[in-house]
């Protein structure tokens, strides 16, 4: 682990040198406004409670508070203490390659940030190759999130509130041309109307693994900042040290996310390097 560790940051002491890690935000979001007609906005999202004993089956651990979820609340905390120090509000989440648990991650972060009473958290599958937001949910929906990314449908009526400040736009099925449709010029337009209307502390993306396409860089100049997750003795080094140079020269790296880690003394499930 010391090992890893060590090489991330090596190798990120070097792009800097040569000037090819970003530190800057992207983007100046308005301040927070008042709340009643962002509330009523929420309101009219439809609600459906998952099972919580689904859920856990799933390995989301984070609907409550307690010893399953506090190291996922640490890396909630330290995330959104990186955002807000540079004003994002955007946050990808991806991985050098697949079976690395990013979509595990990314649900447990939201459910975490969910119980902090002030956010308002909305995760939304990008991931249009190979979308699975729906089987971990296990809901019961005709809403489709496609519907709104393919510009003919309003938000509200496609995606779902799973907690009353927590709302997540699932796909039902793969979609063609994704690279294309996540590069489109409208995309960016109905994700600045959604964050206008909706006002979120952040908004979560969960993408498609980096090394498989180009998808996550078509996608990179609608988000602050991206967040990798690696698969501890399943990625190699040079998948997660190309992964980290290639998502820097395109966005913020957030951070790097050891997930799957067997080792540790207190039942860790990941690390983070921030």
């Amino acid at each position: 682990m010391e090992k890893i560790q060590s090489a991330i940051a090596k190798a990120r002491a070097e792009r800097r040198a040569k000037g090819g890690e970003s530190t800057s935000a992207r983007f100046v979001h308005r301040a927070y406004a008042g709340e009643s007609r962002e509330d009523t906005a929420w309101d009219a999202i439809h609600l459906i409670t998952p099972s919580m004993k689904r859920l856990r089956a799933q390995r989301i651990v984070t609907l409550d508070r307690g010893r399953d979820a506090v190291h996922f609340d640490k890396l909630r905390t330290r995330m959104m203490q990186q955002m807000q120090a540079n004003n994002w509000r955007r946050v990808a989440i991806t991985s050098p390659t697949m079976h690395s648990g990013k979509t595990t991650i990314a649900l447990n972060l939201a459910f975490s940030l969910s119980r902090q009473v002030r956010s308002r958290v909305i995760l939304s599958e990008m991931d249009l190759r190979k979308p699975s937001l729906r089987q971990i949910l296990r809901v019961e929906t005709e809403r489709d999130f496609a519907e709104v990314i393919n510009g003919n449908a309003f938000f509200e009526d496609n995606a779902i509130r799973v907690r009353q400040n927590l709302v997540v736009g699932m796909l039902q099925s793969p979609l063609s041309h994704p690279a294309e449709r996540l590069q489109d010029a409208r995309l960016s337009e109905t994700l600045d109307a959604i964050e206008e209307k909706y006002d979120p502390t952040v908004m979560m993306f969960d993408m498609p693994p980096f090394q498989v396409s180009d998808d996550v860089m078509a996608f990179a100049d609608k988000v602050d900042c991206m967040m990798i997750v690696a698969a501890a003795e399943r990625t190699k080094m040079s998948e997660l040290d190309a992964c980290e140079r290639e998502v820097s020269n395109v966005s913020n790296v957030l951070g790097v996310v050891l997930n799957k880690c067997r080792y540790e003394a207190e039942d860790n499930a990941f690390e983070y390097y921030g």
